[in-house]
């Protein structure tokens, strides 16, 4: 481990120390009926698992793991939740589709299921890229224009059947880039061309430019810490934006690229993957780096020999610790506090780098206590509980799964 910034003491959330690779194991090929179109009360929320495959999109029960829909669809596609707890946003050749996964809560509180279904609302988007959900509002990017597009995060809920009005903020120019509106209004876009990436910028309520910082080569990804403190990825270090102004933590060496931000809205300390090796091969990872969003300092992590990941492999828990699908195929507490790892428990086989970014390898998404563990080896989802460490259900699909989004009903 590299030096510390800051020391506390571990609060370990996971008490076993050891797991069985044991679950309920639930093997249905076929979807099973839901409920009708215009809902079936249920006595609490039902997460629901979408996951893509190479033709289409499953739709799963959160907690059973039972195959609700199979939906045909076409290409490469990813998946990120809208932020409303029912639907899932497609990034197709058109733009973002939306997917309504069948499951949410009423206006009285109740929950309701109903079938899946691939909608034919399309928020239309050269290129579609990232989806972010802060505070109240959904952004989408679009790196074929540079255009972020915001809507109310509860329109889709409200009214299913109609795109929600949205506010669209041209870029300077298009590149693959992201964009967060802040709950004041604030709006941070990321700056740059197709050649070239360099920084964010900043515009208020009233989309004037209050500030800018071009010292972020490759700007990549992002994410809101506590106090709405927001942290973007360079190649050379971060961008920290607090309270109106834009500094620079430069990483400890030369090249130390951070692409992806995992961050807790009730953490100071951001983390994100990190990588000191420009000739690296592969997409394995062995490296983290935990930024303070309040000193406005970063410490890199060296992971053990074997515990590797990817982008699609951390997490935050439910009580903000960092959770790390590693190449052994076992899931590590790491304490972002100290940067000191905890406990660590099996959970599917041990796997290796993918050849391509798009090939899908294990990946990992946490709602509440709840790990979903991908294993495209097997062809399997399994869910973790994270208060004992142990995977509680398991699922062999039909075919292999890629990517995965989980919205909580």
């Amino acid at each position: 481990m590299r030096p510390q910034h800051r020391s506390t003491a571990f609060a370990a959330v996971i008490a076993a120390s050891a797991v069985l690779l044991s679950a309920c194991a639930s093997t249905d090929a076929a979807p099973r009926d839901s409920g009708s179109a215009t809902g079936t009360t249920t006595t609490a929320a039902q997460p629901r698992v979408a996951l893509t495959y190479d033709g289409g999109l499953y739709v799963l029960d959160g907690d059973t793991l039972d195959l609700e829909a199979d939906l045909p669809l076409a290409g490469f596609n990813r998946l990120n939740t809208a932020g409303d707890g029912r639907h899932v946003l497609v990034t197709t050749a058109d733009g973002f589709r939306v997917l309504d996964t069948g499951t949410w809560t009423d206006s009285s509180g109740d929950a309701q299921t109903a079938d899946p279904a691939l909608t034919d609302l399309v928020f239309e988007a050269p290129a579609a890229g990232h989806v972010v959900r802060h505070g109240d509002k959904t952004i989408l990017y679009a790196d074929g224009t540079g255009d972020t597009t915001i809507f109310e995060t509860t329109a889709l809920l409200e009214a299913p059947d109609k795109l929600p009005a949205t506010e669209v903020i041209p870029a300077e120019a298009a590149h693959h880039g992201v964009s967060i509106e802040l709950e004041d209004g604030t709006l941070l876009s990321t700056v740059g061309t197709s050649e070239a990436r360099t920084g964010i910028r900043v515009l208020n309520a009233d989309r004037e430019e209050t500030a800018r910082n071009a010292e972020c080569p490759s700007v990549h990804g992002e994410g809101a810490a506590a106090n709405e403190v927001a942290v973007f990825g360079c190649s050379d270090g971060v961008l920290v934006y607090d309270d109106g102004k834009i500094s620079k933590i430069a990483a400890p060496d030369a090249y130390g690229r951070t692409g992806n931000m995992y961050v807790s809205e009730t953490s100071t300390i951001a983390v994100g993957d990190y990588n000191s090796d420009p000739d690296s091969e592969g997409y394995l990872l062995s490296e983290l780096v935990l930024v303070d969003t309040v000193a406005k300092t970063s410490t890199v992590i060296d992971l053990p020999t074997g515990v590797e990941y990817t982008w699609r492999g951390v997490s935050r828990g439910p009580n903000d610790e960092a959770l790390i699908l590693a190449s052994d195929g076992s899931l590590y507490v790491l304490d972002p506090e100290t940067g000191e790892l905890g406990d660590s428990f099996p959970v599917i086989g041990a796997w290796e780098s993918p050849v391509e970014w798009q090939d899908a390898h294990p990946a990992l998404v946490v709602i509440g206590s709840t790990a979903y563990v991908t294993e495209p080896a097997t062809n399997s989802l399994h869910a973790v509980d994270l208060t004992t460490g142990k995977v509680v259900t398991s699922v062999e699909l039909p075919t292999t799964p890629n990517e995965i989004a989980v919205v909580t009903g």
